[in-house]
This record gives C-alpha cells, sequence and structure tokens, in this order.
C-alpha cells in the first residue's frame, strides 16, 4: 500500500473503512471506560463528584475522535451542528495526540524505573499510539478551524490543572510515585506541544492542498 494511496485519502475516507474505524474506537471508547472503573470509583467516593469528568482522559480523547468520524460520515448543514463539528475534532485530535504519545511515555518511564512492561502494557502502547496516529491522519479531513484548536487547548490545560491540583490524575507506575511533579511538567508540555502539532499539521496539510 503506498503514501500516495493512504495520503490521496481513498483509504481513509472510503466509508466502508471509516465505519470500520468508528466501530474500532467506540469499542475502544467503552473499554477505556471500564479500564477507569477502580479510578472511577475512587474518585467518586473520596471527592467531589464533580470532578469525575475529568478522571478518564484517554476514553474521553477516542470519544471526542469517535464523534469525529460521525461528523465525516454524516457532514452536518446547519451553522449549529457545524459550530459542534468544529469543537469536536478540535477536541478529538488534540487529546488523542496529548493522551495518546503521554501513555506510552509513562509506561516506558516506568520500565526505565524498573517496572515491567508485559503483554497488557505492550497493548496500551499499540492503541494509544494508533491515537495519536490516526488524529494527525485524519486532521486534514476535519472541518477543524484555529478556533476548534484553542478551545481544545484550553480544556486540554484545564484537565491538566485538575488533574494535578486535586490528584486524580491517571494512575502511574509505582516507580513514578516519586516523580509526580516531573510528569505534571512533562503533561503540561505534551499539551502545548499536541496542539502545536495539529495546528502545524492543519496548516501545513491544507496548504499542500490549496
Amino acid at each position: 500500500m503506498s503514501i500516495s494511496f493512504l495520503w490521496s485519502g481513498e483509504l481513509l475516507l472510503n466509508r466502508y473503512f471509516l465505519w470500520l474505524l468508528f466501530w474500532s474506537n467506540l469499542l475502544g471508547t467503552i473499554g477505556g471506560y471500564v479500564w477507569y472503573d477502580d479510578q472511577l470509583a475512587y474518585t467518586w467516593e473520596r471527592y467531589p463528584h464533580w470532578l469525575i469528568v475529568f478522571v478518564p482522559d484517554s476514553p474521553t480523547a477516542s470519544l471526542f475522535f469517535t464523534i469525529a468520524l460521525l461528523f465525516l460520515l454524516y457532514p452536518p448543514v446547519s451553522r449549529g451542528w457545524m459550530g459542534i463539528r468544529h469543537l469536536m475534532e478540535g477536541l478529538a485530535v488534540v487529546t488523542s495526540v496529548k493522551y495518546g504519545i503521554w501513555a506510552s511515555a509513562i509506561i516506558f518511564a516506568g520500565a526505565s524505573q524498573g517496572d515491567i512492561i508485559g503483554p497488557l502494557d505492550w497493548m496500551l502502547v499499540a492503541s494509544h499510539t494508533i491515537m495519536a496516529v490516526e488524529a494527525l491522519l485524519y486532521i486534514r479531513f476535519f472541518a477543524v478551524r484555529s478556533a476548534g484548536l484553542t478551545v481544545a487547548l484550553l480544556w486540554t490545560l484545564l484537565n491538566d490543572l485538575i488533574d494535578y491540583t486535586y490528584g486524580i490524575n491517571p494512575w502511574l507506575p509505582r516507580e513514578l510515585f516519586d516523580d509526580v511533579p516531573a510528569v505534571r511538567n512533562f503533561t503540561v508540555a505534551l499539551t502545548l506541544g499536541s496542539a502545536a502539532a495539529c495546528w502545524l499539521v492543519m496548516i501545513l496539510s491544507r496548504k499542500r492542498e490549496g
């Protein structure tokens, strides 16, 4: 399969392929929320209930991307729905790139300090890498604008602030318990870098196609 075939969108915009991606991401999203079940229950019992929405980071990113795929399959025509589409697509690409990279980086950071990478960890690395890659592949087909990316950046920074202020960040490998400040700084930097990468890919792809 050639790079030009992928870049042309002949495969990526094929409706059968889009439906395959949609159901794969939807099932992955559901599985992600199940994965967070213990932390969701822990947060609900010990923290203000409004914080619960900020706990499952990766599944929510996957949910945004799933909704963005649905908008590709059924493009809206009304102005109101177009605004929702722009917002969902901005959130989809920024959070998918950010949390796709973050999860893999944290697994490898834990391994560098002695944690064992098992089969489940490799599955997480593979699935989260796919999250980041598919977001960067599809951003040029999305209707997202700079305003949508800006809102997504602000939302993700807010999520970072709440995660590390209230201590509801995703549970880390035991080996990283002493490195929470470094993880926090890396997380914020990755949010900024992800938004910048998405903006750059959007601009370059539209210049190329224009």
